[in-house]
């Protein structure tokens, strides 16, 4: 037996989304169903939404409803620094911490041959013109430590040299609260690499 052709449809929709498979698509398709109309509205408004009123920002390419950004925006962050990371979550995940007080970047993705995602389908170029315009003095990478985002890194790195600008990366290791025993092996040699003296 078939779905009716509407919850058929809402079922392939949510299929789409990553991680979503054709069960979790079904679950999630009956729980609309089973919703209030006035918050399947909200639902649905909040999708358009997103749709129509973000775009990236003229500065770092970070999603915003402004432009600039509110960060680029702010004249109290440090603008001879700044952070490059891979997607718009980063950004909240790092200013979670309120350790980070510069500028971003936000390459919308990382360099990746196996998907066939080069450098040109990320945001590097737009990086490399606020390096010329503006009086960076360090660019803190901070992609994924992942093959691509490795990748990135390395790539980003030797295209910055010319310009004279401090690089780092962020360090890389152990969980705090992880223990050594369930670390793997390229954890564990991050986590060495990135060692600091204490005191």
């Amino acid at each position: 037996m078939q779905y009716p052709e509407p919850i058929a449809r809402l079922i392939d929709s949510f299929s789409r989304l990553p991680g979503i498979g054709p069960k979790t698509a079904a679950r999630l398709a009956f729980y609309v169903l089973r919703m209030k109309e006035d918050d399947v509205i909200d639902f649905a408004k909040a999708l358009v939404s997103v749709k129509r009123n973000l775009h990236y920002c003229s500065v770092c390419c970070n999603i915003t409803d402004i432009d600039p950004c509110r960060v680029c925006q702010d004249k109290a962050r440090d603008r001879s620094v700044i952070c490059v990371v891979q997607e718009s979550k980063d950004v909240v995940a790092m200013e979670r911490t309120k350790e980070f007080l510069g500028q971003y970047h936000v390459l919308q993705g990382a360099i990746s041959p196996m998907e066939g995602v080069g450098p040109e389908e990320i945001r590097i170029a737009e990086l490399l013109q606020r390096l010329s315009d503006e009086q960076v003095q360090e660019l803190i990478l901070a992609t994924n430590p992942n093959i691509e985002g490795e990748a990135t890194a390395m790539y980003i790195s030797r295209l910055v040299k010319p310009f004279g600008i401090k690089v780092t990366r962020i360090a890389h290791g152990l969980p705090v609260g992880g223990d050594l025993e369930y670390a793997d092996e390229v954890t564990l040699s991050r986590a060495l690499e990135g060692r600091r003296e204490l005191g």
